[in-house]
C-alpha cells in the first residue's frame, strides 16, 4: 500500500429536481422542512417576468409568508449582501429562495451564511471558513451557466477595494434543493443564453482537465460536455425548446457540482481580468479566451481532449489520438461560432497595451495549481495576444 498516492474525493449535498413545470413541487419541499417564513432573493427583471410571477403566485396560494429582495447587481458587493440581510424575516424556521442567475444565488448564499454564523461576509473568504450550516437555500436558476445552485462557492465583491472574495465550502455552501425547470429560461435573451452556456461548457472542460480531477469528476464532466455541446445551439436559437433548455440546465448543474472541487484553469484565470478591465460579462469573457487556451492546454493532456472529441460527437473510439484532439479543438471553435461568440478580444474593446499587466496578474492568481499545463507570465501574454 502506497502512502504517497493522493486521495481524491467527491461530494454533492444538493437534491436536484428537474423537468418542465418542476417548480410546482416547491411548496412541498418547503413544507417538508417546516419553513414558516422566506426571503426571496430575485433580481427585478426576473421578479417581473412571467416565471417570477408564477413562482410568487404558487407561494401565495400556499399562504407562505415571504419578503422579496430585488436589489441584485452583476458582481454583487458586500453592500448588496447587507441590504439583503436586513430584509431577512426574524421568525423561526426561515429559508431563502433564490430565483435568477449566479448573482442572485451568490447573494442568497452570503445572506444565509451571515444569518447563522454572524459577523461580516469578509470573515468567511477562503475555504471552509464557516462551520454552522447556513439557512436552507432553495435555488431556481433562470440561466444555464453558472451552476451556482449546486456549487460550493459564492463570489462577493469587497466594495472598499474592488477585490472579489471567494467563499467556498463544498459541504455547506450548495443549495439544499435545486429546481431545474426549463420554463424559467423562456424569456432569456439569446446572447445571455449563449454566454452562460459557453461558461458552463468551460466549467466542464476545465474541471475535466484539472490537475485535481478524478474518475468521478471525469465521468460527470464528460456527460456535461455532451449535453451542452449537443443542446446549446438549439437552445440559443429557441429558448422555448424545453428539451434543449433542460439539457443545458442539467449540463450546467453537472459541471457546477464538480468545478469547485477540482478547480478551474487558464480560461477562468484570464477571463477574470478581461471582465474586470473591459466590463465584459463573465460568460463572454470565458468564451473569448476558450479557443486559444484549449489549444495551449491540449498539448499537456491530449487524452482528455480526445475524450472531449468523443463527448462532443466528432470522433469515434478508434480515432487516432492526434486526430481526435484536432477534432475536439475544431468542435470547440465551431460551438462558439454557432452561438455567435465574437471572434476575439478586439471585438470587446480590449487594448493590447494592457496585456502585460494582465499577464502578470494571471500568474499571481495561482491557477497553475489546477491548470494542466504550467503557464509562465510570458505565456499568459502570448495567450492574450492570440485571443486578441
Amino acid at each position: 500500500m502506497s502512502d504517497s498516492t493522493p486521495v481524491s474525493s467527491f461530494y454533492c449535498p444538493t437534491q436536484i429536481h428537474m423537468g418542465q413545470g418542476s417548480v410546482r413541487i416547491l411548496p412541498e419541499l418547503l413544507h417538508n422542512l417546516k419553513v414558516q417564513s422566506i426571503l426571496i432573493v430575485i433580481d427585478q427583471a426576473v421578479h417581473d417576468s412571467p416565471y417570477g410571477q408564477a413562482v410568487l403566485a404558487i407561494l401565495d396560494r400556499e399562504k407562505f409568508q415571504y419578503q422579496t429582495f430585488t436589489e441584485i447587481k452583476p458582481d454583487p458587493g458586500d453592500d448588496v449582501v447587507m441590504k439583503g440581510f436586513s430584509c431577512l424575516p426574524q421568525e423561526q424556521n426561515r429559508a431563502i429562495v433564490a430565483i435568477g442567475g449566479g448573482s442572485s444565488m451568490d447573494v442568497a448564499k452570503a445572506i444565509g451564511i451571515l444569518a447563522t454564523n454572524g459577523g461580516r461576509i469578509h470573515d468567511y473568504e477562503g475555504i471552509d471558513k464557516f462551520t454552522t450550516s447556513p439557512l436552507p437555500l432553495f435555488a431556481l436558476p433562470t440561466t444555464a451557466g453558472t451552476g451556482s445552485e449546486v456549487s460550493g462557492s459564492c463570489v462577493i465583491t469587497d466594495t472598499a477595494s474592488g477585490r472579489k472574495m471567494s467563499i467556498r465550502h463544498a459541504r455547506l455552501n450548495p443549495a439544499r434543493h435545486a429546481i431545474l425547470d426549463p420554463d424559467a429560461l423562456q424569456t432569456l435573451p439569446a446572447h445571455v443564453a449563449a454566454h452562460a452556456g459557453v461558461d458552463a461548457f468551460v466549467h466542464a472542460l476545465e474541471s475535466l482537465t484539472s490537475r485535481q480531477a478524478n474518475l468521478i469528476t471525469d465521468a460527470i464532466n464528460l456527460q456535461a460536455i455532451t449535453l451542452l455541446a449537443t443542446s446549446l445551439p438549439a437552445f440559443v436559437s429557441d429558448r422555448r425548446n424545453a428539451d434543449a433548455a433542460l439539457k443545458c440546465l442539467v449540463g450546467s448543474a453537472l459541471a457546477g457540482t464538480v468545478f469547485g472541487q477540482t478547480g478551474l484553469g487558464n480560461v477562468h484565470c484570464m477571463a477574470r481580468f478581461v471582465g474586470a478591465r473591459y466590463h465584459v460579462s463573465h460568460g463572454l469573457s470565458n468564451a473569448l479566451c476558450l479557443p486559444v487556451v484549449a489549444r495551449f492546454n491540449a498539448l499537456a493532456v491530449p487524452q482528455k481532449y480526445a475524450d472531449v472529441a468523443r463527448a462532443m460527437g466528432v470522433s469515434a473510439s478508434d480515432t487516432p489520438q492526434n486526430d481526435a484532439v484536432k477534432a475536439a479543438l475544431q468542435a470547440i471553435e465551431n460551438l462558439c461560432a454557432a452561438v455567435d461568440i465574437p471572434q476575439g478580444l478586439r471585438d470587446v474593446g480590449a487594448n493590447p497595451e494592457d496585456f502585460p499587466e494582465m499577464a502578470a496578474d494571471c500568474l499571481k492568481a495561482g491557477y497553475n495549481k489546477w491548470n494542466p499545463r504550467q503557464t509562465s507570465e510570458q505565456e499568459f501574454l502570448e495567450l492574450f495576444k492570440a485571443a486578441y
